[in-house]
């Protein structure tokens, strides 16, 4: 049943969190979490809700305009005669490379940043955030992808290894598990570590606006928005003035974009 990939990108994001959550309450980075069951739950309560709303309103159209593009030879990777694997891996990583660019633009764009807000107020980082996204923010990327995934030529299966790869990183990156700091040094040569993504979800704007990285690093290197800092567990996750208990939950992250506007 593995040789599916959405099946492999499910167990793959499943067996990944369950090891990162019990891996959490034997090594944190910030440690002192005393609700962790609860705000997992709404936060995996959220991120199954919008994984329900992208398939109904995306998968079909997905399949279409990706089945159409290629039907007709249309978007880079068809313009390329490449051998499978060589096809797949540059599928990866030219859509990492969007993802870099989408998630910068989130950052950069007020209307975009009031439904990406809902993921940086999260000031309990853990492996569960990297489900933790506004409803609002998974329509708008999946409208736009209907439209980049044919201009790259990347195809349906193609884009379920990219999310099978992409599932677990995210929510390793976004735990708090206390990595050697050899470790994550190493790792962060080529993939995003949790040393690194804390800075992006410090309460800090210039920390905040740094480390944009889904899969590599080194996107993150190459366009300058590379950031460090030598004492990761003194820095302060989440948003300024937004730690009150009632944006925690799901009808408060649901809707903060329509009720409070950071940078304006």
């Amino acid at each position: 049943m593995f040789d599916d990939p959405s099946t492999l990108k499910t167990a793959g994001a499943t067996l990944a969190l369950a090891i990162l959550w019990l891996v959490e309450g034997v090594l944190p980075m910030f440690e002192g979490r005393s609700a962790r069951a609860g705000h997992g739950a709404r936060n995996l309560a959220l991120g199954v809700g919008n994984a329900a709303v992208a398939a109904v309103l995306f998968a079909a159209a997905t399949l279409f305009v990706t089945e159409a593009a290629r039907e007709r030879g249309f978007g880079l990777l068809h313009l390329l005669e490449l051998p499978v694997w060589a096809r797949v891996g540059l599928a990866v990583v030219i859509f990492d490379a969007w993802q870099y660019l989408w998630h910068r633009l989130n950052h950069q764009i007020r209307f975009l940043w009031r439904f990406h807000q809902v993921h940086h107020s999260d000031a309990e980082l853990d492996a569960t955030s990297g489900l933790r996204f506004h409803t609002g923010e998974i329509v708008l990327s999946s409208t736009v992808r209907l439209a980049v995934l044919p201009l790259l030529g990347v195809t349906v299966a193609e884009l379920l290894v990219y999310e099978a790869i992409l599932l677990p990183i995210i929510l390793f990156h976004h735990s708090n598990v206390r990595l050697p700091g050899r470790v994550d040094r190493c790792l962060r040569w080529l993939i995003v570590t949790p040393w690194m993504h804390w800075v992006h979800h410090s309460d800090h704007q210039p920390e905040t606006d740094s480390n944009y990285s889904s899969i590599f690093s080194f996107w993150d290197r190459a366009f300058g928005s590379f950031r460090l800092r030598s004492e990761p567990g003194e820095i302060r996750l989440g948003l300024e003035n937004l730690d009150r208990s009632e944006w925690g939950t799901l009808r408060g992250m649901l809707s903060m974009p329509f009720r409070r506007r950071r940078r304006e």
